[in-house]
């Protein structure tokens, strides 16, 4: 029987680009795989095996002229429900956007569409993509595909837990405060939070992004390995004017010295013995690959995480609540409070403070990055947390925001992160987080290379 589900994306486009496979048969393959593993853990929310299909004979149809499909040629991925794909309706969770149907795609579908990768299906996520677990009153809960008593994170759990399981090679997420980094940690896969401005994103159905999310939200890849993490990352960051933002950087930048900075606990989280070892463990990985690390304290999260909650919040108030009372979703309810209890509304004087403080922190995190071009520290003080813990108090809530401090603080700064796994031998994933400056994820992808290939491949669950 075959199972070419179990490759990876570099491997797929290269069968296929070689015809030792074609794209139907292993998008038959990945749709399969989606019937099997999905109602166990319910990753994928939207279905489109007709158009998955039909994509793909076009890939072979392609091939067959002697034309370039592109880099992702034939490779199964999923699209997270929050962004715009022509003909499906962009949900982002909610009953209330149930019946809103796209009628373009979003950037990053079009680039993926370019690439010639088929898509296979939609991936849940939380009400108003709004936490670091995934469960919704419309689309239903998603587990963890590794240990269904763990949180599968949020708000890409389905997208995590997708890829995790084998279902696509490839999965879109987006990330304005750890949305792809947390979920990739907790199911044990790779994943990236690109700078801002690297992939252009837009939802032609929605009104403008608001200010916090401008400056803060991106859309970014999950998989199973960091050569598909880069594979994706060139069909993402592929130009589309239709986001302002979008910078032409290159993809690799000049040279850069072999240093990393070791942070085991940023300003004082309360680090676990199991992360400190996990992180410990990258480091060597590293220093055996000819890197130099030193273990240093790393410039502020802490005031950054506060200014990037008020942010978000700030625009979130203006438009939010009339959705949430209209949603009436108990998670995202209790969740939105629970933010609100921490970060009080700020005035207009506040918000222009905070603006202007981003550049002073952007500012000092850049000249540590000269110095270390990789920062290598936690993605969460603790291992993936028991599933849906922060709704089970206020004081868990205050336990999870606190572990998640570097997811949270980072976006502030607009900087690219890496969410690298290094261990699965146990009963919850364990990994590490790399930063590096802006638009030098090749670095990271370098760096996380490295450490991944210290390790045994990533294998679905």
């Amino acid at each position: 029987m075959t199972e070419h589900w179990r490759l990876t994306a570099s491997e797929i486009a290269e069968r296929i680009r070689k015809r030792d496979l074609s794209a139907e048969e292993v998008a038959r393959d990945a749709l399969a795989r989606l019937d099997a593993a999905n109602p166990a853990i319910n990753a994928v929310v939207q279905f489109m095996p007709d158009e998955a299909l039909a994509t793909a004979r076009a890939v072979d149809t392609a091939l067959a002229r002697g034309e370039d499909p592109g880099p992702l040629a034939g490779v199964p991925v999923t699209i997270k429900v929050n962004v715009d794909q022509k003909g499906h309706a962009t949900t982002n969770g909610l009953r209330i956007q149930r019946n809103l149907v796209a009628q373009s795609d979003n950037p990053v579908v079009s680039n993926f569409r370019k690439a010639g990768a088929v898509i296979i299906g939609r991936t849940n996520t939380p009400a108003f993509s709004l936490h670091w677990f995934t469960r919704n009153s419309l689309h239903g809960h998603t587990k963890n595909p590794r240990n269904h008593a763990l949180t599968p994170g949020g708000s890409s759990g389905g997208a995590a837990a997708a890829v995790a399981a084998g279902i696509g090679a490839i999965a879109h997420g987006t990330d304005i405060g750890g949305s792809v980094r947390y979920p990739a940690y907790a199911c044990g896969v790779q994943g990236l939070r690109p700078t801002i401005g690297r992939a252009p994103a837009w939802n032609p159905s929605s009104a403008e992004r608001a200010i916090g999310a401008q400056l803060m939200a991106v859309s970014g890849p999950l998989a199973r390995s960091i050569a598909d993490i880069r594979l994706a990352l060139k069909a993402m960051s592929a130009p589309d004017m239709r986001d302002p933002w979008w910078v032409p950087a290159p993809l690799e930048g000049p040279a850069f010295p072999r240093r990393a900075a070791l942070c085991i606990r940023p300003e004082g989280m309360p680090t676990t013995p199991e992360v400190e070892a996990t992180l410990r463990d990258a480091a060597r990985r590293l220093q055996d690959a000819g890197w130099t690390v030193a273990e240093t304290p790393i410039p502020p999260l802490r005031e950054p995480a506060r200014l990037q909650a008020m942010l978000w919040l700030a625009e979130s108030r203006r438009g939010l609540k009339k959705a949430l009372i209209e949603e009436d979703d108990p998670d995202a309810s209790f969740i939105f409070a629970q933010m609100e209890r921490l970060c009080p509304e700020p005035d207009m004087n506040a918000f222009q403070d905070a603006l202007q403080a981003r550049a002073a922190f952007l500012r000092e995190w850049s000249l540590f990055l000269e110095r270390y071009p990789i920062a290598l520290m936690p993605v969460s003080a603790e291992p993936p947390f028991p599933d849906l813990l922060d709704l089970e108090s206020p004081e868990a809530f205050d336990r999870v925001i606190e572990a998640i401090l570097p997811q949270l603080g980072l976006p502030l700064m607009s900087l690219p992160g890496l969410t690298v796994t290094t261990d699965l031998s146990g009963p919850a994933p364990l990994g590490v987080q790399l930063v590096a400056g802006r638009y030098r994820e090749d670095i990271l992808l370098e760096a996380g290379g490295i450490i991944e290939a210290a390790g045994p491949p990533i294998q679905p669950a």
